[in-house]
């Protein structure tokens, strides 16, 4: 068979041109632009998302900061304050959402006691006639026999021990003396708005018309722009954010206008098709005008081919996939890729600053927040008064790689669990990346020995925000992102304690299907890396690799909560997940860990217990982050101790870990900055 002879230049010309032009309507076709995107379809279960709410497959953008939603086994979910509320239904032509509350979905006795509250900026649940009913706890045995009817009375384990509770009308308690008398006396209680069409059936009542009021759920009616939105709406447009300030409303067009509403639609008659043909022709004018020069540039790059790379390897960055931002490398391999990225996301990218606008918002750096192998974070002030957290890498050597990793990969995610990158800034070797300021700092002061320690239900909550992050970032995006360095480190938290997962610099980008990640030697830090990460022997990294990371910090988190080491033998190993395994199993006293109550005894071992199923040797046997997640919000009583799989104790007393990621060709490697890998907390089993 006779070989294939080269291409003339001319042919090759045409060829780009050709792909170029073919570019636009695929382009189109992909549905990029932010109009098509927040134009889609998304649901969750029977539920259709529309601004302004947004989740996984439906980006911030399309929806408003304050509006997240998960979707949890088909059920979307809203977090208002302290509890999770199932959405029941929406309407966006009279702004109201039905919701109920996720903790008395099926259980009339949730721990701990919330009452039912809500942001009033946000929501506003006044004008529906709702009314209010109350269940109060640990009736038992207070005045004797209850004057209430026996159907008002629902049975509550309490400390362990059963006890009567009730519910009533809360709008009668003022007027029924007899009864409040009675109620008052009761432990605790709380109050939860029910649909008018309940309270008039009460009569007497029962459990059963209690349980169905309360996945009845109530309706509230959304504050988020109603106005703006209804005008966009009325225009052809699709409501959304500013996607570098999230608190601003934007009205994205079929013609990439972002403004109020779509100036070339008539909100009246929905004219504008004479300025659509207008549109049309231009652009075929532009369209032909770039394919003559297309056709001059690819004559001249083909006759200048060996002074320049081939043009094979043009093409081939022009048509880079935006799941893989790194270019290949070279002199000028940074450069291209913060371009690609650029021109991958479009007005979607995060906004790019200059170092004089960095100097500038920092006061030329006056305020240190922190350092670490990256570089320096510094506290920083935006022009609108926001204020910032910008982290100054050092003088990079690199093509550039793990800093546009990191912000392609945050830039592709938006999540409560997750920080929020702002802008980023690239002059030659000057980098750096703006992110919310978060004024409770990274997780790990509080974990040291001279910190102030977090009570065990800050401490529980904090371990399941960063849970729901990793399931985000696992499952959430279109692309898997594995972050592979999760450590207290990286977690950052934010004026109510919420964590927020950071630095992105050794993640990996991979299809949802792909179990395996393909990675260059092992990265991470030492005490934190997954075994599979520099042992390829035990299958390779993966997500679960982010699962064991994650298991070894919650085991840090309720080791910082011991006081004393009383039980510790000064001159034995420490292992700590051995000792923390023994307590479990054995059911141990945990009051040297600030466990003061039946209910921090609780949150504590189910701490302890999820931990070590993280970190089970084989990634096969750990569960996947979104089983983490249930573990930590189901029943306590349904957890079993796992099997004792976990790397036997070093050859030598741990350390606490460095906060510096490594990310080596060898594991030789590691152990010559480490000496030996050490566990991040250092606590001695008897």
């Amino acid at each position: 068979m006779k070989p294939r002879p080269d291409p003339s230049p001319a042919t090759l010309a045409i060829t780009v041109v050709l792909a170029i032009i073919i570019s636009f309507p695929v382009a189109r076709c992909q549905d990029t632009s932010p109009y098509d995107i927040c134009g889609q379809s998304v649901q969750c279960g029977e539920i259709e998302i529309v601004y302004p709410f947004w989740l996984s497959g439906r980006p911030q953008h399309c929806g408003h900061l304050d509006f997240q939603l998960s979707c949890r086994s088909d059920v979307p979910m809203v977090r208002l304050g302290p509890v999770d509320y199932r959405v029941l239904k929406t309407d966006s032509s009279i702004h109201t959402v039905t919701v109920a509350r996720n903790d008395l979905w099926t259980n009339n006795c949730p721990q701990p006691l919330y009452n039912t509250t809500y942001n009033t900026t946000l929501f506003n649940g006044n004008n529906f006639g709702q009314e209010e009913v109350s269940l109060y706890y640990g009736c038992q045995g207070i005045l004797g026999a209850s004057p209430l009817d026996a159907g008002y009375r629902f049975s509550c384990d309490v400390n362990q021990t059963q006890s009567d509770s009730y519910f009533y009308r809360t709008s009668l308690i003022n007027n029924d003396t007899t009864n409040s008398s009675f109620l008052v006396q009761c432990n605790s209680h709380i109050t939860v708005p029910v649909d008018q069409s309940w309270v008039n059936r009460v009569g007497p009542a029962s459990v059963s018309d209690l349980r169905q009021a309360l996945q009845d759920g109530f309706k509230l009616r959304w504050t988020a722009y109603n106005d703006e939105c209804d005008r966009c709406d009325r225009s052809g447009g699709r409501c959304g954010s500013n996607s570098t300030s999230p608190d601003q409303f934007v009205c994205y067009c079929a013609s990439g206008n972002f403004s109020a509403t779509c100036n070339n639609v008539s909100v009246e008659n929905g004219g504008g098709g004479s300025k659509s043909s207008s549109l049309g022709i231009v652009l075929g004018i532009v369209g032909a005008v770039i394919a003559v020069v297309g056709i001059g540039c690819g004559i001249f790059v083909c006759q200048q081919r060996k002074k320049t790379r081939p043009i094979k390897e043009w093409v081939k960055v022009f048509y880079q996939n935006p799941s893989s931002p790194v270019s290949p490398k070279g002199p000028e391999a940074a450069n291209d890729n913060i371009e690609i990225f650029i021109r991958n996301y479009g007005n979607l990218a995060p906004k790019r600053y200059k170092y004089s606008e960095i100097e500038k918002m920092t006061n030329s750096f006056l305020e240190k927040l922190g350092h670490g192998g990256y570089g320096s974070v510094y506290k920083g002030q935006l022009p609108n008064g926001h204020l910032v957290a910008v982290k100054l890498l050092s003088e990079a050597t690199g093509n550039g790689e793990d800093f546009i990793n990191e912000v392609a990969s945050i830039g592709r995610t938006s999540h409560v669990n997750i920080v929020t990158l702002l802008g980023f800034c690239f002059e030659g070797k000057k980098r750096a990346l703006l992110y919310k300021f978060m004024p409770n700092g990274s997780l790990d002061k509080f974990l040291r020995g001279d910190g102030s320690h977090l009570d065990w239900n800050t401490l529980f909550q904090i371990a399941k925000g960063i849970a729901r992050g990793l399931e985000y970032l696992h499952k959430g995006c279109n692309t898997r992102i594995v972050h592979f360095d999760i450590k207290p480190h990286n977690i950052l938290l934010d004026e109510e304690f919420v964590p927020k997962i950071s630095d992105f610099g050794l993640a990996k980008l991979c299809k949802t299907k792909e179990s395996i990640v393909s990675v260059m030697g092992a990265r991470g830090t030492a005490g934190y890396m997954a075994p599979e990460v520099f042992f390829k022997s035990l299958g390779g990294a993966s997500h679960k690799s982010d699962v064991y990371s994650y298991g070894m910090m919650v085991l840090e988190m309720t080791g910082a909560r011991k006081h004393n080491n009383t039980s510790v033998n000064s001159t034995s190993e420490a292992y700590f997940p051995d000792w923390v395994y023994k307590q479990v199993e054995v059911g141990g006293d945990l009051e040297d860990y600030g466990v003061t109550s039946e209910e921090e005894e609780e949150l504590a071992r189910k701490m302890m217990i999820v931990s070590l199923w993280c970190i089970q040797s084989n990634p096969s046997d750990r569960p996947s982050i979104s089983k983490v997640v249930e573990m930590l919000e189901g029943s306590f009583e349904l957890l079993q101790v796992p099997p004792r799989r976990f790397e036997p104790s070093p050859a030598r007393p741990f350390q606490r870990t460095p906060t510096s990621s490594i990310q080596s060709s060898s594991f030789e490697r590691i152990s010559t900055v480490q000496g030996k890998i050490s566990l991040p907390f250092s606590h001695e089993a008897s």
